[in-house]
């Protein structure tokens, strides 16, 4: 059950949150900002690089560089296909975890080791594996770790992960927002530098800035009718979130809100893109889950029966492709079955500033939805 007045409680919620997810949200401008001064003073504007490489490579544990290769991915498109390595083993710990390098790799392609741990053995033994083959490596981890020697021995790039001092204090999530950020910036960066993609200082910059902006509007001091991302957690208290995402970045923001609430709040959720989402999702939208299915809810006991499950559909849109819309008929696909719908747009501005916004408010909505059914 969601206790929705602790939502309007800071302090309350200031209690709650035992792991820092709501400063890591809050303080996502800020981790931008640092991670960019720390992949300025490894060298990364200082590259001259030869041409695209050939294939990008990310390694790394948990959600945090599944998000990072989805996203830099769908940023890079074709040019240089982006692809996850993805590790083997008995446990998801650090001595158990395996990467292993794909028999093609050479010196035409680059590895990118993103982790809030360092001190993986097997990536380690990943950077030096591509060191014998003649492939640039470039890490990102927290300084004065295993990882972080590995890489100087492999001749690689290391760039000190930017952390802050609560980091240490609870195990971090993988899927929290400054573990995301931290990891995700330097390497936006880097393949700025290659020619990938497009984010520049400038760029993050304004990422940084609209992230600010997200935590002013989203921030745990404005009040839930105000509040976009504390309006959000609500409408999903008893619901099973059918996240639909429309624009060429917001597939792996759907699929990043997914797994936060998954790891931060203890809840499922479904992901798909339109227009192909509406097919996928008719049948479930018409059946046990739908808001109509049991016509006896208005007959239950509201304080001794817990409230049953339906599906609530959550639109995240940007800027279709040539102007074409999906989500005329994705509400009329849910109404017609009396499912609710939230819809979330952002403000205008370039793809990073645009993408950033979403991330940052679904990040918070997972957040406030975990701190208030006490996950």
């Amino acid at each position: 059950m969601l206790d929705e007045s602790l939502l309007d409680s800071p302090e309350g919620l200031a209690t709650a949150d035992r792991r820092g997810l709501l400063r890591g949200a809050a303080e996502a401008g800020a981790r931008v900002r640092t991670a960019v001064r720390h992949a300025t003073e490894a060298g990364v504007a200082e590259l001259r690089p030869d041409g695209r490489p050939r294939a990008v490579l990310i390694a790394g544990p948990g959600a945090a560089a599944t998000h990072t290769a989805d996203l830099l991915g769908t940023l890079a498109g074709p040019g240089s296909p982006v692809i996850r390595l993805a590790p083997t083993g008995v446990a998801p710990a650090a001595g158990a975890l395996r990467w292993e390098i794909p028999g093609w790799v050479g010196s035409v392609d680059l590895l990118l080791i993103a982790t809030p741990d360092g001190t993986e053995p097997s990536l380690s033994l990943l950077a030096e594996q591509a060191y014998r083959r003649g492939c640039s490596v470039v890490a990102v981890a927290p300084a004065h770790t295993p990882l972080a020697e590995a890489i100087a021995a492999a001749h690689g790039m290391f760039v000190p992960m930017a952390t802050t001092p609560y980091d240490q204090e609870e195990p971090l999530a993988a899927s929290s927002p400054g573990v995301f950020w931290a990891l995700f910036t330097p390497l936006l960066a880097l393949l700025d530098r290659i020619g990938l993609l497009g984010a520049g200082p400038e760029a993050l910059e304004k990422v940084a800035d609209r992230l600010d902006h997200i935590a002013e509007r989203c921030g745990p001091a404005i009040a839930a009718y105000s509040n976009p991302a504390k309006t959000l957690a609500a409408e999903l208290a008893d619901a099973l979130p059918v996240v639909w995402t429309e624009g060429p970045a917001t597939g792996p923001a759907g699929r990043r809100f997914a797994a936060a609430l998954a790891e931060l709040a203890g809840r499922p959720a479904l992901v798909a893109e339109l227009p192909e989402a509406l097919a996928e999702h008719s049948a479930l939208l018409a059946g046990p889950l739908a808001a109509s299915a049991d016509p006896d809810d208005f007959f239950r006991d509201r304080v001794e029966e817990p409230p049953a499950m339906h599906a609530r559909v959550v639109l995240l849109r940007d800027r279709p492709i040539g102007g074409l819309t999906a989500a005329p008929a994705a509400r009329d696909l849910a109404l017609s079955h009396d499912t609710p719908i939230s819809e979330l747009e952002p403000e205008e501005g370039d793809a990073l500033e645009t993408l950033a916004e979403l991330i940052a408010v679904t990040d918070f909505a997972a957040v406030y939805l975990a701190l208030a059914s006490g996950a």
